[in-house]
């Protein structure tokens, strides 16, 4: 009988995985082409274990100066597309495991966007965690920076909710060992409050030069108090 419940208990626990309740979904299964393209990459490139690994949304695919704005850090670029937090707790290992290295920082900014399908802050907050859960059974002393999700003019009526998300995300950084996350709205909103237009694309929603040059002072910053 215990063996019996032990068994339900555990089916009860895989029926409610993240993993699972995405990883069928046609939107998630859609990235599968750039997840084979990264692991090709693992077999052709051979990357530093000092390295520090960005893995995330396009905010971290279009970010073309990467390398030289994070030198001396060497880095390992790893976003794709649009993609949402319920994408990367499905992909996460096979992006990040393959990987030794110096620290992770992940930036994942599509779950609350204004649209009828986005999450709840606290859905963003269980993925997250559960991202987090994924790295740690292979990197469990790294460190792990979250960037804040960005306050854009493009999703600016969603802000309150995208903050919920922030804060939630803060608690669970700040109660983790070796896990940061990296405040970044204060640079990105004008004495009025609201975003800094200079600082985003014609889309009214990803970096321009300017905007990556903020993140990358930002970044360096809290990469430089933490990683050794």
């Amino acid at each position: 009988m215990r063996r019996y419940l032990l068994l339900l208990f555990s089916l009860a626990i895989l029926a409610c995985s993240p993993v699972r309740k995405y990883q069928s979904l046609p939107e998630v299964k859609a990235w599968e082409n750039d997840i084979k393209n990264f692991e090709q990459l693992d077999k052709s490139v051979t990357y530093s274990d000092k390295s520090v690994l960005f893995a995330g949304s396009s905010s971290i695919r279009l970010w073309s100066s990467l390398e030289k704005d994070m030198a001396p850090y060497p880095v390992i670029q790893r976003g794709f597309g649009g993609s949402k937090l319920s994408d990367l707790v499905v992909y996460a290992s096979r992006i990040i495991d393959p990987h030794p290295c110096r620290a992770i920082v992940i930036f994942v900014a599509n779950d609350i966007t204004g649209s009828k399908e986005d999450k709840s802050p606290g859905e963003v907050a269980s993925l997250f965690r559960s991202v987090l859960k994924t790295i740690r059974k292979t990197h469990p002393d790294t460190p792990v920076f979250w960037i804040e999700i960005t306050p854009t003019p493009s999703r600016w009526k969603v802000w309150p909710a995208i903050q919920k998300a922030n804060g939630l995300i803060r608690n669970i950084c700040i109660n983790q060992k070796n896990t940061y996350f990296i405040n970044t709205d204060f640079a990105f909103l004008n004495e009025k409050g609201v975003p800094k237009d200079d600082l985003f694309r014609e889309d009214r929603l990803h970096l321009t030069e300017k905007g990556y040059a903020v993140w990358t002072e930002i970044i360096k910053k809290e990469l430089d108090k933490s990683v050794r």
